[in-house]
């Protein structure tokens, strides 16, 4: 069963029972993953590698509405928006601790041969898409940029 799919059966089992914000959550995340299978050049196709790309969008978008409305001091606000992203990483796949995103970059830094902060370009491109939904784009760049200094 492919994530679509498994988005499709779960707005059933909230509606069932009748949990509104997974509800909302789960039909929003069927909103976009329509979107991306019917936008000009898709091939109407929505591959899971595509569906992760879009919920960690997703779910990243909430964690910064999140912490802009914990900032204006709009705590139930805030609340709602990190029960969605809640929702939305569950059918993410298991982020990297920090010791983990550390040896999967250092194998990365010696594949690519980089040495210095200048290559890292070079080591971001293969790292950004062999991390892809597995570890934050801020996260990568932070400790490729630390291991390489």
């Amino acid at each position: 069963m492919d994530l679509f799919e498994r988005v499709s059966a779960d707005i059933k089992a909230a509606m069932l029972a009748k949990d509104k914000v997974r509800l909302e959550t789960l039909r929003g995340i069927k909103k976009e993953f329509l979107e991306a299978k019917t936008a000009k050049g898709a091939d109407g196709e929505l591959s899971d590698d595509t569906a992760i790309r879009i919920m960690t969008k997703m779910a990243k978008q909430r964690r910064e509405t999140a912490e802009i409305y914990s900032s204006q001091n709009r705590p139930e606000l805030a609340q709602n928006e990190l029960a969605e992203a809640a929702v939305i990483e569950e059918y993410l796949p298991r982020q990297l601790s920090e010791e983990e995103l550390v040896a999967e970059l250092k194998k990365i830094i010696e594949q690519t041969g980089a040495t210095s902060a200048k290559e890292m370009g070079k080591v971001m491109g293969v790292a950004s898409k062999a991390l892809a939904g597995r570890a934050d784009g801020k996260a990568i760049s932070a400790k490729v940029k630390e291991l390489l200094a």
